[in-house]
């Protein structure tokens, strides 16, 4: 009995630490030759953290991450239009997360490789297709040597917005979806702000700023590494070059929208001019399947439903996928009706966030809202937008993403060990 996992990122070491924490053997096949800790911030939401927190991964989190205690929203010129507590002091059972991904990734291997054994994770194998059968799945990987064919009893097709395997299943789909907007991303050298573990956000759907620490500040200079967003909306008419992905730019294509944006407690154009390497990303999702399963295969992660990265619930989701699917394994058995299980509970979910997400109703939402009534100019946010609805808007989206304070602590495990 063997789950063969097409992935080696989040999604695809979380759903291997899962397996082998319940006893089901494993492998994993990535594409890369050498795994290495790219990317820049992400947070990690308390649903999330408490999966980690059930897989040992405790320390590991302590160490690399910092624990997030306030989020807020803002307008272009730093008024505050909402803020609220997150993790602990939110009243959640487990703390919320904000670190580099790159760090997170590491981390999961090196348990990975530590628990399971180093043969677990097969780099240098790209999943190019799959087969499903009555009684096995079979993938296709492409290997410096040539194509391999490999046999497990279910397939997980964790390889990102991009998968090979999902292409197969829905052969007419295309390219992601970009909604127009350009995405400049870094980490700064900076003093954090506010209560020293925030993440804000500034302005409204067409130019925002985001910003968090990822390290505890250095003792000597007070300053913190701040992973910060830069965004830009443009006609989603426009072309977009998919060379253009992922690409180091220089700050000069956008820094001087951002040039005033100086709050006081933060400087947004100061981030901006002291950060490394810039990287540009479109703003793209796809749009929702009908289906994720194929007989004993499936999507999970960003495979299955990738959405704009509003709510910081992009790593979170890939996590709690890992442990659904382990927990439709431990209920079910290792075949395609615990597969079928997993996708009847996450599927009709992950629609309504990719769309809310799409539309506004994301968190992140309010900023708008502020900005068509008073062009993001008041001395009172109770006479633009009262408090009740600003609560209200917040808890809809952790309710359909998952992450209700009471409902997530009153929860039973998902897995039973």
């Amino acid at each position: 009995m063997t789950v063969l996992i097409a992935g080696g990122g989040i999604a695809g070491l979380t759903m291997g630490l899962t397996l082998h924490q319940l006893g089901i053997p494993f492998r994993v096949y990535e594409t890369v030759q050498e795994l290495r800790p790219l990317g820049v911030g992400i947070n990690i939401q308390p649903n999330a953290v408490r999966e980690l927190f059930e897989l040992g991964l405790e320390e590991a989190l302590e160490q690399c991450g910092v624990r997030t205690e306030e989020y807020g929203f803002f307008t272009k010129s730093g008024l505050e239009i909402w803020s609220e507590p997150r993790g602990l002091l939110a009243g959640y059972r487990w703390p919320q997360y904000s670190l580099h991904r790159g760090q997170l990734h590491m981390a999961l291997l090196a348990a990975l490789v530590e628990r399971a054994g180093p043969e677990t994770v097969l780099t240098g194998h790209r999943a190019t297709g799959f087969e499903s059968r009555s009684d096995r799945a079979l993938l296709h990987v492409s290997t410096v040597n040539g194509p391999v064919e490999v046999e497990g009893d279910i397939l997980i097709a964790a390889d990102g917005i991009n998968s090979a395997l999902r292409a197969q299943m829905y052969p007419h789909e295309g390219e992601p979806v970009w909604n127009g907007a350009v995405l400049w991303r870094s980490i700064s050298k900076g003093k954090p702000f506010r209560t020293g573990a925030s993440m804000i956000l500034a302005g409204h759907d067409h130019v925002r700023f985001v910003a968090y620490p990822i390290s505890t500040p250095d003792p000597n200079t007070g300053e913190a590494d701040i992973n910060w967003i830069a965004e830009i909306r443009r006609d989603p008419k426009e072309s977009w070059k998919k060379a253009d992905y992922n690409k180091s730019v220089d700050v000069a294509r956008f820094l001087p929208t951002f040039e005033d944006w100086n709050f006081g407690w933060l400087d947004c154009p100061g981030l901006i001019k002291n950060a490394g390497d810039v990287y540009e990303y479109p703003m793209i999702d796809r749009d929702p399947l009908e289906n994720w399963t194929d007989g004993r295969v499936t999507l999970m992660g960003d495979a299955a439903h990738p959405a704009y990265p509003v709510g910081s619930n992009g790593a979170s989701q890939a996590i709690i996928d890992a442990r659904l699917i382990g927990s439709m394994l431990q209920l079910h058995g290792v075949g395609s009706e615990a597969l079928q299980a997993y996708e009847a509970v996450v599927r009709p979910q992950m629609a309504s966030v990719v769309s809310a997400n799409r539309t506004g109703g994301g968190p992140d939402g309010v900023m708008q809202i502020v900005e068509d009534r008073c062009g993001g100019t008041f001395e009172n946010i109770d006479d633009v937008i009262p408090h009740d609805e600003l609560a209200a808007h917040a808890e809809k989206y952790k309710s359909m993403a998952g992450f209700s304070i009471d409902a997530l602590n009153r929860r039973a495990p998902l897995i039973s060990l």
